[in-house]
């Protein structure tokens, strides 16, 4: 697939110390396909924005840590502002094929699917390829919470590698939405509640020493924000406390 006529394809990297797996992420990149790379580095310590600009990354750096949902506010804002038609989110720490993105972008290219998302989860290939046990358990337990709420059913909600619509990111308040983890899960229930189309597909996932992962008690917090989201959108969808970014 080559570079559609009319659409510009963004690849937007949110980092956190992806020194170590920087340059592998982005040499796998599909360049022939992709209009722009942009790399958001939130106050990184291991040098993660100097590599990115020895290797022509355009990179935009946090004077100071902000959180995993504002790195995206950030790459967001920016990709929309110059006239990005589709926004493939990527993270750096090489988990995740980018040589995925063609297929990725497929459905969207073709009005069959405003987001589309890449899961790692078909049976138990994650945990054989080294996903920690309790992050398999943790993300097949809330996948199947938040499928029960929203009525769908999703292998995976919570990916590193997806591909929005500028019509998608464009119709929800992203600058409501949380500054850390749980921001992924609010634009999930923000765009299903508006109607937008999702589609998925899978790709299997790769767990190097060197590649970053947030730790348990973390994991835990994120589980329990994403919850406390679904509890405020079923709440909403009675009528007992509306919240606005639910449409």
């Amino acid at each position: 697939m080559k570079k559609v006529e009319g659409k510009k394809v963004w690849v937007f990297l949110p980092a956190y110390n992806a020194r170590e797996t920087l340059k592998k992420t982005y040499q796998n990149i599909p360049r022939d396909l992709v209009h722009e790379i942009l790399l958001v580095d939130d106050a990184s310590q291991d040098g993660t924005p100097e590599l990115a600009r020895s290797l022509s990354i355009r990179t935009v750096v946090h004077e100071r840590n902000l959180g995993y949902g504002a790195n995206q506010k950030t790459g967001f804002r920016i990709a929309l502002k110059e006239g990005a038609d589709i926004i493939v989110l990527l993270h750096p720490d090489y988990q995740y094929d980018p040589q995925m993105i063609p297929e990725l972008i497929g459905s969207i290219l073709e009005d069959k699917a405003d987001v589309v998302l890449c899961s790692r989860m078909r049976g138990r290939e994650a945990l054989r390829r080294g996903m920690p046990y309790y992050k398999f358990i943790g993300n097949i337990f809330l996948t199947r919470v938040e499928n029960f709420f929203l009525g769908t059913s999703f292998s995976e909600l919570h990916t590193g590698l997806r591909a929005y619509s500028r019509v998608a990111l464009e119709a929800i308040p992203l600058e409501k939405n949380s500054d850390d983890f749980v921001f992924d899960s609010e634009m999930v229930v923000e765009l299903l509640t508006r109607g937008f189309r999702f589609a998925e597909i899978y790709s299997p996932a790769r767990y190097l020493p060197d590649s970053s992962s947030i730790g348990f008690f973390r994991s835990v917090v994120y589980g329990v924000e994403t919850l406390l989201v679904l509890f405020k959108y079923f709440f909403h969808r009675i009528g007992l406390v509306k919240d606005e970014r639910f449409g």
